[in-house]
């Protein structure tokens, strides 16, 4: 299969190079490879016109393509018409070698698949313990493998705040976990939801599909927005033999103030897209456990070293959810 790697980056010509280098050393190499580069300087083009790689197409965008949806935007209207599938990857990623093999074989296994995400394995240890093993209130357990678990989760749980649903399943009240939940078994997993930075889809489904520019900027939360507006025309999995390893990088992104007001903002948003008329209970979880997270990440501003990036960070989400009552995302 014809596929194409999309890579929108911003101010990290470093980092961007390593995940190149790592895409050089693949078992399966992309039929092209486009970077759409939003940064404010020219140090990523310098740098790769020192560093060619094969297949490579770089764009430099100016003020009204720069973003991380709207960038991703303009890559989809660069790939070639013979492309069959388009992969996303963060610019602070670093690949296995075979990550695109079992990615893109997953669309063999499933041909009806809309869409394949990657897994990050550098993240969360866990541990191998079998069907039988007994979790306990301080693990987390899924299909064999056990790791710890949020502290967040078990105060949840106790006050009758905790989901049934699988990792990369949304419930009908959102705050619901992640793709990260699910263990490195090498299985792939039905899911409705996965990480934009590791992930891919058929081109075709771009047709009728974009990524919302209601997400501006930073971008936080625009693949679960995607995924699950997706989700409702088809399937979409995980395969977790697709490995890399996410390095964070921080440069690049918002203050700590704008990012909490995104997480609530942006995180309502979500949730309307999951559930557009919400009953009363899932209305009344999605605030509660929306204030509980608020207050653990207000307490950890007596807890943890960085005291100022907790306090500014639940500030703006408190600001952010005040905002919701009479500013509501469209």
């Amino acid at each position: 299969m014809k596929f194409s790697l999309i890579i929108c980056t911003y101010m990290r010509p470093e980092p961007l190079l390593r995940l190149l280098q790592s895409v050089q050393e693949q078992s399966l190499y992309p039929d092209e490879i486009v970077i759409i580069d939003g940064s404010l300087n020219q140090e990523t083009e310098a740098l790769l016109k020192r560093n060619p790689f094969q297949n490579l197409s770089y764009f430099l965008v100016s003020e009204e393509n720069r973003g991380l949806t709207k960038q991703r935007n303009f890559g989809i209207s660069k790939v070639a018409d013979a492309s069959e599938i388009v992969c996303f990857l963060d610019d602070d990623t670093v690949l296995e070698p075979d990550y695109f093999e079992q990615l893109i074989k997953t669309y063999t296994v499933y041909p009806k698949a809309l869409g394949v995400g990657g897994y990050i394995d550098n993240e969360i240890q866990w541990e191998f313990v079998g069907d039988s093993y007994q979790a306990k209130t301080q693990d987390f357990y899924f299909d064999g493998w056990r790791r710890k678990e949020s502290s967040r989760f078990v105060l949840r749980k106790k006050i009758g705040l905790g989901s049934d649903c699988a990792p990369g399943v949304s419930p009908l009240f959102s705050h619901g976990r992640s793709v990260g939940f699910l263990p490195p078994s090498n299985k792939i997993y039905e899911v409705e939801m996965f990480m934009g930075g590791v992930s891919s889809f058929r081109k075709n489904i771009f047709d009728d599909n974009q990524f919302s520019t209601y997400f501006e900027g930073y971008g936080l939360y625009e693949d679960a927005d995607f995924c699950l507006r997706l989700a409702k025309k088809g399937k979409l999995y995980l395969n977790t033999a697709a490995q890399l390893n996410h390095y964070h990088e921080p440069s690049g992104r918002p203050n700590h103030y704008r990012y909490g007001k995104m997480v609530v903002r942006n995180g309502w948003y979500v949730w309307r897209v999951k559930n557009s008329n919400p009953l009363v209970e899932d209305m009344f979880k999605w605030h509660a456990i929306t204030l509980l997270l608020m207050v653990i990440r207000f307490s950890n501003s007596f807890t943890t070293k960085n005291k100022k990036a907790a306090f500014t960070e639940s500030l703006g989400r408190f600001v952010g959810w005040i905002s919701l009552i009479i500013n509501i995302p469209k």
